[in-house]
């Protein structure tokens, strides 16, 4: 565990201001705790998981391969606006992203040192999804702090059950701190983890088997004809 806590200082800032401010769950939250290794970020499209994850990241000096660099006004005070509790010293880390994994793999192929940790079989040699396992098996053995956002979209089932394999036997390991933002069932099941969700204002912890993920995945599989007649 490196990340204890997060306070979000947004409260009192109008709606009016814009975005991210007129995030309403944003702004109602005032903290979130980190107690286990593995936190998960869950709710619909437009709750602001992922607006929350990349300030965090940014918060901590955990660069995002393929950013924009003229961030906004406002998205420059929501991320000075955070507190972050550290557990001893800052530690590094990383923000992953399937659109921002391309700008990344091209230039790990281009790497000798890059090409000698993740292994000889570059990048553009494997499948995306290939590729991404890879990256995972080998990026998430350092000490770190680290931030997925949404890594089930370009993963097979399959594949995400491997990442979730990665994600319990890192986490175990006691080097490595995952914070993600997803709407896969398979990685939600992550054993021990705590999920936050952003349909709920303020942000609260929900069970795994109260999710909307869960549950549409459980009833479909039940009886796909009877979503399909509705």
């Amino acid at each position: 565990m490196h990340v204890r806590g997060i306070i979000l200082g947004a409260q009192g800032t109008p709606a009016s201001a814009g975005y991210p401010f007129d995030i309403e769950v944003l702004r109602q939250t005032r903290q979130l705790e980190f107690a286990t290794p593995v936190t998960f970020f869950v709710g619909d499209n437009g709750t602001g998981k992922s607006t929350l994850l990349r300030a965090m990241a940014r918060k901590c000096n955990i660069f995002i391969w393929g950013e924009r660099r003229d961030t906004s006004r406002n998205e420059q005070d929501f991320m000075d606006s955070l507190s972050v509790e550290w557990i001893g010293n800052a530690v590094p880390g990383s923000f992953f992203s399937s659109e921002l994994f391309f700008n990344f793999s091209r230039i790990a192929d281009d790497d000798e040192a890059m090409r000698s940790f993740f292994g000889e079989k570059v990048f553009g040699a494997q499948s995306h999804g290939e590729g991404l396992i890879t990256y995972f098996r080998k990026r998430y053995t350092l000490e770190g702090l680290y931030f997925l956002d949404e890594p089930e979209t370009a993963l097979s089932p399959r594949s995400q059950l491997e990442l979730l394999k990665v994600l319990q036997a890192m986490s175990a390991a006691g080097h490595a701190q995952f914070i993600i933002a997803s709407h896969s069932p398979i990685l939600l099941a992550c054993p021990g983890a705590r999920l936050y969700d952003f349909d709920h204002v303020p942000v609260q912890p929900i069970e795994y088997e109260q999710t909307d993920y869960f549950r549409v995945y459980r009833d479909f599989l039940k009886d796909p004809q009877s979503f399909l007649d509705r």
